[in-house]
């Protein structure tokens, strides 16, 4: 039997070597590696994601003690030392010497054994130092990057955006364990029914105060194994996900879009709004992705789901007009990267164009909404390039829409009738919504 480390050692090498990506593939190895029970597989992704969090750390910190540039090592030797350097520095339940053993364990067992000595002697000095920061100025942003293991870049555009001290605060909170966040299949239970229902199956679930028929998951297992995912009870989506749907206001029988739909949290939580009644139509680009819609929508019971192979950015008049579209489009995902760490490693090139593909799709989108009815734009990224700027420019150029103020329970700071959902303050992902509506009678 594979051990936990060895486990955890074996994803972020194919994470670092291969690219891939680490949810999918800690899911993978997980469900071949059986035998571990609940308390390593609970260390496994621990020692995974904190790892992946904390990577501009850990590697300033191993190259303090580095005869070489860190990028040259093997990546089955970097992998371990990293491991092995998020133990000593941020995991407060693994003595050092067990880090340090299990390192060098690990380096002998996996293609390493020359560098065994390395390991030992570098791990020790990281140890004996502990988490070391750049000289200097607290604020600057190169320090800074270090400390939140966070890109300047990033760092600099949300000081810009939010000022310094928020900046710091997304940056710190994206490094704090996230809580499970269920949404109730209202077309088949209640929430208090649900709780009492995961509770007999060794869930342990509390009502959110953000929004309704949300549930917090303060102990659970396995959720997929559960019987109660497998009677379409709930599934899993974030309060800010379901702030979003919230927003879209749909009403029983009417007709709704939802243009990038996949994997289809959203969808399914406006069909749950209308009480499984009227139409969501949803579409994706990939039809692996349509395939994912429709057995997600089957498992819930919402009929009223129609999914459907479709691309965002262009106009298909025979899908006819909706009373409201969702465009939630493809984005930078830098609101999430507390879920998904190795977001926070995009280069700031790899996003430029995102903001014109965006506008585009929004655009197209518009042509969908009836007379009267409301187009919402949302994102799961704290960038203005891509949020409040390609929602001004609509504007400007589709004077039809007008932006309307909605869930007036949320402050906006900065005046206008976006939200704008920064995680430490709103204790969710950080996330974007604009609700436009078009004129004329519905």
């Amino acid at each position: 039997m594979k051990s936990a480390r060895q486990t955890a050692f074996e994803i972020l090498l194919r994470v670092h070597r291969d690219g891939a990506y680490s949810n999918l593939t800690v899911d993978s190895m997980l469900n071949e590696n059986t035998a571990l029970d609940g308390r390593d597989t609970a260390f496994v992704c621990a020692l995974v994601y904190g790892t992946l969090e904390r990577l501009i750390s850990i590697d300033y910190n191993l190259s303090l003690y580095l005869t070489q540039p860190i990028k040259k090592l093997r990546p089955e030797l970097l992998s371990i030392m990293r491991m092995g350097t998020y133990q000593i520095l941020f995991m407060d339940k693994v003595p050092d010497s067990a880090a340090v053993n299990e390192s060098v364990r690990l380096a002998k067992e996996n293609k390493s054994a020359f560098a065994a000595s390395m390991v030992n002697a570098v791990l020790r000095r990281v140890a004996a130092n502990g988490f070391v920061l750049p000289e200097g100025d607290e604020n600057s942003f190169e320090r800074m990057e270090i400390e939140y293991s966070c890109p300047a870049w990033v760092l600099k555009m949300w000081a810009d955006a939010y000022g310094l001290d928020n900046a710091k605060a997304i940056a710190l909170d994206a490094l704090d364990a996230k809580h499970v966040v269920l949404r109730v299949n209202t077309c088949k239970t209640t929430a208090d029914e649900l709780i009492e229902i995961l509770k007999e199956q060794g869930v342990e679930a509390t009502k959110s105060d953000t929004i309704e028929n949300a549930l917090v998951l303060t102990k659970q297992g396995a959720l997929e194994r559960l019987q109660a995912y497998k009677d379409g009870l709930f599934h899993v989506q974030d309060f800010a996900s379901q702030i979003c749907c919230k927003a879209v206001d749909a009403k029983p029988g009417e007709t709704v879009f939802d243009v990038c739909s996949a994997p289809g949290g959203k969808t399914f939580t406006i069909a749950q709004y209308m009480n499984a009644t009227g139409v969501v139509n949803a579409f994706d680009i990939y039809q692996s992705r349509v395939d994912l819609i429709r057995s997600g929508a089957r498992r819930l019971g919402l009929d009223n789901v129609k999914p459907f192979l479709s691309d965002a950015s262009i106009f298909n008049e025979h899908y006819g007009f909706a009373d409201r579209v969702l465009c939630d489009v493809p984005c930078s995902g830098l609101g999430i990267i507390g879920r998904k760490p190795e977001i926070r490693f995009k280069k700031q090139n790899e996003i430029e164009n995102l903001p014109e593909l965006q506008y585009r799709i929004l655009c197209n989108a518009r042509r969908y909404v009836k007379a009267g009815g409301r187009l919402i734009y949302s994102t799961c990224t704290l960038n203005p390039a891509e949020n409040q700027e390609v929602c001004n420019r609509f504007l400007s150029e589709c004077r039809e829409f007008t932006a309307v103020d909605f869930m007036e329970e949320f402050e906006r700071p900065d005046g206008s009738s976006y939200l704008t959902l920064l995680p430490h303050i709103s204790k969710t992902d950080g996330f974007f919504v604009a609700v436009f509506q078009k004129r004329g009678e519905q």
